[in-house]
């Protein structure tokens, strides 16, 4: 068995995991692991942009569409907390090289989309999260004090009496690893493997959450799961092709089988997908039309130019058809709950992103809402750490490896199918909480 020790472990490598690691102290060693290769996280797929506060006449709005998207049962502060954060962290993005759009005048071009009442989200194209993450994993890549391990994946947390003191893993080849750690980040995205149809990662099958509910960790709203309204339909299986909202926001238009609008294309998420579910019963169709024509050819082949070879690659010349679209398994807006600094009710452990709820997203998340959430939210989580290191920091007698062993044999002695396991019970813990409310 390989045994690791660090002072920092994010587990993922995603938008959030990256910058976490970014605003980590130098003197401190900091270990991340993914389950996959490092470009296979759902913040490389993103597509539509990433929002900000345009100016303080913004703020009453801003913070307006985020609360109406998640039906007002946001957390007002967390909500307070990302738009404030907001220009600060697009500032650190363009510092670390992300090359958004600009007006011809040189300055920073802005869009809409669903929910929005004003234009203010940056972009760059239509890969707007792999433009972000790519220049933070290069960022990250250079730092001396980091280290990252691919293949690796989370099986258990290595704890006692409420405090997180590292993780069991195994690698691709199936061996056992521990890391030992002073303090645990959680960045593990999202559940979309657990679904049939999904814009995730199939390897994205809510770990974290599962092994949470294992140590009594408190989640958070874990039925609130978001369908994106628009991804391509296709009878291929696989990860679902998404349709980013920044096409619905600039203009596309949808229609039923009869060449008619059914809905206005800007409603939030869930009402969208509840319009286009409602006109697909009503034609008896597994699919509705989505109308990027009306674009024009300069705005699809420079806005969207990745949207356009995608459908291209599956025979739709999107400047001159409609193309057949379809709801799919998107967001999880729950998660592990987590405070206004991402720490769990564990102690030592922390949670962003995906993986996390802060209470930003209510019950169903404003669009481009996300990759700033997991941004602010991670910088916070080390932010807390450093400060919890400043203050009187207790000291733990334990026998780590004890711990370790104990949980390696626990595994084996079930021997638990992981993937199993943890679909079954995050869905079962999502029925129980459906059933409640």
């Amino acid at each position: 068995m390989q045994n690791y020790k660090t002072d920092i472990l994010i587990v993922g490598t995603g938008a959030s995991g990256l910058f976490a690691a970014l605003h980590c102290p130098s003197d401190k060693n900091i270990l991340m692991i993914t389950k996959d290769a490092v470009e296979n996280s759902d913040s490389f797929l993103a597509q539509g942009g990433i929002c900000v506060l345009r100016d303080e006449n913004d703020y009453d709005s801003f913070m307006e569409d985020t609360l109406k998207a998640g039906h007002y049962e946001n957390r007002r502060e967390s909500v307070d907390i990302m738009i404030r954060s907001s220009r600060e962290v697009i500032n650190e993005l363009i510092g670390y090289g992300v090359d958004f759009a600009k007006q011809e005048n040189g300055e920073l071009n802005y869009t809409r989309e669903g929910c929005h009442s004003k234009a203010r989200i940056l972009f760059h194209e239509d890969i707007t999260g792999k433009e972000i993450t790519r220049n933070l994993l290069k960022a990250v890549q250079k730092l001396p004090n980091v280290h990252i391990l691919e293949y690796v994946t989370m099986l258990d947390l290595i704890e006692q009496d409420n405090t997180c003191f590292g993780i069991l893993a195994k690698d691709k080849n199936d061996e056992y690893l521990t890391i030992e750690a002073d303090n645990t980040i959680l960045a593990s995205g999202g559940i979309g493997g657990l679904y049939e149809h999904s814009t995730n990662y199939p390897h994205l099958t809510g770990d974290a959450i599962a092994i949470a509910l294992r140590h009594n960790i408190k989640l958070e709203n874990p039925d609130y799961v978001q369908i994106h309204p628009t991804s391509l339909y296709t009878n291929k299986p696989g990860r679902s092709f998404l349709i980013s909202e920044s096409v619905r926001g600039e203009g596309a238009k949808l229609y039923g089988k009869d060449g008619r609008r059914f809905a206005n294309e800007v409603l939030p998420r869930d009402l969208m997908t509840a319009e286009i579910k409602k006109q697909m019963a009503k034609d008896n169709m597994p699919y509705v039309w989505l109308d990027m024509t009306v674009l024009g050819k300069d705005v699809i082949l420079n806005h969207f130019p990745h949207i356009y070879e995608k459908c291209l690659e599956e025979g739709f010349d999107v400047t001159k058809q409609w193309i057949p679209i379809v709801p799919a398994q998107h967001y999880y807006m729950g998660g592990i709950h987590v405070d206004k600094y991402s720490k769990t009710t564990m102690n030592n452990l922390y949670a962003v992103g995906e993986t996390s709820c802060n209470g930003v997203h209510g019950a169903n998340r404003l669009a481009s809402n996300s990759l700033l959430e997991g941004l602010v939210f991670a910088k916070r989580a080390v932010n807390k750490i450093h400060d919890g290191e400043n203050a009187q920091h207790k000291k733990y007698d334990i026998d780590f490896a004890q711990l370790a062993n104990n949980v390696q044999q626990n595994i084996d002695r079930e021997k638990i199918i992981l993937d199993q396991e943890y679909k079954k019970a995050i869905f079962n813990e999502m029925d129980k909480v459906r059933s409640a409310r």
